[in-house]
């Protein structure tokens, strides 16, 4: 389970490069290629999904798939910080229906 977790908190820095490398693309090859938050952002998710694979291999794929929307939870918090992005009470709501979700997910386990 510790491994899944830290697979979505990579992932949720690697949505925050993805994004701040985004930004600073341009029409050219040279923009891509020399774009390091874009790589970062790749390279993150790429980590990710190596702690994820480690992380599922032992548990309940049912039960630990859903706790990568756990992500999301860390990005929206880096993205108010990085970007300045408004919390909004829709973006808590969901944030609520996320963690209820793992909760009962969790409790209806046996992991």
């Amino acid at each position: 389970m510790l491994l899944v977790l830290v697979a979505a908190f990579l992932g949720s820095f690697g949505a925050v490069f993805l994004k701040a490398g985004a930004t600073r693309l341009h029409r050219n090859i040279s923009s891509l290629l020399y774009n390091y938050h874009l790589m970062a952002g790749v390279a993150l998710y790429i980590a990710s999904s190596y702690f994820f694979v480690l992380g599922v291999r032992q548990g309940e794929l049912s039960v630990l798939y859903p706790m990568v929307s756990l992500g999301s939870v860390g990005t929206l918090i880096w993205s108010r910080i990085f970007f300045g992005e408004p919390f909004t009470r829709e973006k808590f709501i969901g944030l609520g229906m996320i963690l209820s979700g793992i909760i009962l997910l969790f409790a209806g386990s046996r992991v």
